[in-house]
């Protein structure tokens, strides 16, 4: 009969937080069946929605991040941590956890905070090449740092260190298979090359300023497109799918199907996206947000850019070079099949398995 541990992960405010947390629980439900597990999220946030219907429970923190310029929200942001250390007290409290993870997000520093400060054994799982501040700090607490990329000695204890990669959906592990019924699916013509154009879970306001600015040079090079413009921006952007060749998404549900269909990407360079990305290996286009914290997502980029395994293009020079650089993509197939062996060398594919193997161990110490 395997053991009854209670399990918190906490992690949020992006799909990059959020889905690692829950491939983290589906792998320590398959191995503890019995284990109580429970989430804690910010309030308001995507993560509200997407973990219960993933089959977990979730409790809200009245927690945000502070803005880059002075706002009515950085005001209240110390009352948001300090309300955000109580509740997160009050929740540890009640429910008694085994082991606390943490996979990024605003939820995840007072919870952490106050599991450590109890000496519940803890884990965090840091996505990103560059990390932000609070698991710099939290860093010097919990006893594990699971990491998907190297040198990050520079800001982590190197003897908590382990180096595992970024969980990813296990549907992408073999989308190879699935070329034949992906394109049926999104009944797109054999004949021409596929541009899967990804902006986050939330979308990109340039990525998708681009693609419409950009749908007849795409035309001309004989590219069709699937377009995941994020909700916030469909109904802006819905009317170009009734241009031929283009198919507008507020959200893509199947993934795996959108991988195997495409013959180039264009995508943000969030951690998450970026490890899914090294597993799928296909010629990819960085755009990274340059609205991040520590401008994690140019850093995650040039990791793969300086492997030769990626193309970069950043916000600021996509009107000169964007043409220029696709072009020249989409007429190499030596460049395209380069750039595809290149980032799948870089994919770390048993992350899931590898972080909770170090979750194990601290729930048997």
């Amino acid at each position: 009969m395997s053991k009854s541990y209670r399990i918190i992960l906490s992690g949020g405010g992006t799909g990059g937080h959020i889905y690692p947390a829950i491939a983290i629980a589906n792998e320590l439900k398959t191995r503890y069946p019995d284990a109580e597990f429970l989430f804690v999220g910010a309030k308001d946030r995507m993560e509200m929605e997407k973990v219960p219907q993933a089959g977990f429970k979730i409790e809200g923190l009245w927690i945000s991040g502070i803005q880059r310029e002075l706002t009515l929200k950085n005001l209240m942001f110390p009352f948001k941590l300090i309300s955000s250390l109580y509740e997160a007290r009050k929740i540890i409290k009640k429910f008694k956890p085994d082991v606390v993870i943490g996979t990024g997000g605003f939820a995840s520093g007072p919870l952490l905070q106050m599991a450590t400060g109890k000496n519940i054994p803890s884990l965090i799982q840091e996505q990103n090449s560059f990390p932000g501040i609070t698991n710099k700090l939290l860093s010097k607490k919990v006893q594990k740092i699971c990491v998907a990329y190297d040198g990050l000695d520079r800001f982590f204890p190197k003897q908590k260190i382990i180096k595992t990669g970024n969980p990813v959906r296990q549907g992408l592990l073999d989308i190879n298979s699935k070329t034949e019924e992906a394109k049926a699916f999104f009944k797109l013509v054999p004949e021409k090359k596929t541009l899967l154009v990804l902006g986050g879970s939330l979308g990109s306001k340039r990525i998708n300023e681009l693609i419409e600015k950009e749908i007849d040079y795409l035309q001309t090079r004989n590219v069709q497109i699937i377009w995941q413009c994020g909700k916030l921006y469909y109904d802006k952007y819905k009317i170009n799918g009734n241009t031929k060749n283009v198919q507008v998404h507020a959200y893509l549900n199947n993934m795996d199907f959108a991988y195997a269909a495409a013959d180039i990407i264009i995508s943000r360079a969030g951690a998450s996206s970026v490890s899914e990305l090294c597993i799928v290996g296909k010629p990819v286009i960085f755009i990274p947000s340059p609205n991040v914290a520590e401008d994690h997502q140019t850093k995650n980029a040039m990791a793969i850019v300086k492997e030769n395994a990626a193309l970069l293009i950043q916000e600021s020079d996509l009107d000169v070079d964007f043409e220029n650089k696709f072009s020249q993509l989409i007429e190499s197939k030596e460049k395209q099949n380069i750039l595809s062996e290149n980032i799948k060398k870089l994919a770390l594919v048993n992350a899931t398995k590898d972080i909770v193997d170090e979750v194990e161990k601290l729930l048997k110490s």
